[in-house]
């Protein structure tokens, strides 16, 4: 049993009631939390930054409802999922995913991520591809794509003055969670249009960053995403994600979103070799799946079952 220790938050705070089930899974060495609701072909969700499982509670009931069987993942070093001291490159976070879905039973998915979700579904789409069925990324350009829009509108792209400001040592994570996590309040605020989040998706995802490791964990992933791009496997990453994907893809991305300028989705089709289809969100920020659900909902269950999709 998890007990918590004096005001700070514990994994309690991510097992929210609703119509889903909590599971415990091991993949990759490691348990990941997951939260499943439907039955049918499984779509598996991956939350962004500074999120976790519970941005996806609007696309897991629509999801579920529609015929498919919805699995929102907390990642490794998130929520309720374990948080070893090693991982979070986006290698092993794709070689996770993979091995989460063959031990829910299925040879594949449809894989649907938001940032750093979506830069794993991406990665896997290439590394992983037999086990990817369809693609969908929200607010994630293809990693190729993303390293090169950010150096070419580096004057405009907030996202890379937020990467840089997560490299130095320690000071990152003490700002998360300084003030009740008051920081990850700021940036959703920020990263959104007007009038999102409400005070309880902002408590919710305050609370998931209080939980131990949660805050260093997250960041680990922002440092490798930079540092690595000095590195051996900085430079292995680019060259393998530079072949095509052979995944049909949805790209999804909000026209009003500060942090990754919309100019960032074009041209990703270079990037695909299957079906490709590009939709930009009007009043959306970083967050199109949370800011306008139905909006997104709808594209979702229209790419997922259209299995003869066209661009």
């Amino acid at each position: 049993m998890i007990h918590r220790i004096s005001n700070v938050p514990d994994e309690s705070a991510v097992l929210i009631e609703g119509p889903w089930t909590h599971r415990l899974v091991s993949a990759g060495g490691i348990r990941f939390h997951v939260v499943e609701a439907g039955t049918g072909p499984l779509v598996v969700l991956l939350h962004g930054f500074p999120q976790f499982w519970w941005a996806w509670e609007q696309q897991i009931t629509a999801l579920s409802a529609a015929g498919y069987r919805a699995v929102a993942v907390d990642l490794r070093g998130y929520g309720a999922s374990d948080k070893p001291p090693r991982g979070y490159d986006l290698f092993t976070a794709a070689s996770d995913i993979a091995g989460l879905i063959r031990v829910l039973g299925e040879a594949d998915a449809a894989v649907v991520g938001h940032g750093l979700g979506g830069l794993i579904g991406w990665t896997m789409s290439v590394c992983h591809p037999r086990a990817v069925r369809r693609l969908v990324a929200l607010s994630a350009p293809h990693p190729v794509q993303l390293a090169t829009a950010t150096v070419a509108h580096w004057h405009r792209a907030r996202g890379l003055w937020e990467l840089l400001g997560l490299q130095v040592p320690m000071l990152p994570e003490r700002r998360l969670v300084a003030r009740n996590a008051q920081a990850v309040a700021e940036a959703l605020r920020a990263w959104s249009c007007s009038g999102w989040p409400d005070a309880q998706t902002e408590q919710r995802f305050r609370e998931a960053f209080q939980i131990p490791l949660v805050a260093h964990c997250s960041v680990e992933y922002h440092r490798w995403l930079f540092r690595s791009r000095f590195r051996p496997d900085g430079y292995r990453y680019l060259q393998r994600m530079r072949e095509p994907s052979p995944v049909p893809t949805l790209y999804v991305h909000g026209v009003a979103d500060p942090l990754i300028l919309p100019a960032a989705a074009h041209g990703l089709e270079r990037h695909v070799r299957v079906p490709y289809r590009l939709r930009l969100v009007e009043g959306a920020g970083h967050f199109p799946h949370q800011e306008r659900p139905d909006q997104v909902n709808a594209l979702l269950v229209e790419w997922l079952s259209d299995d003869a999709a066209q661009t």
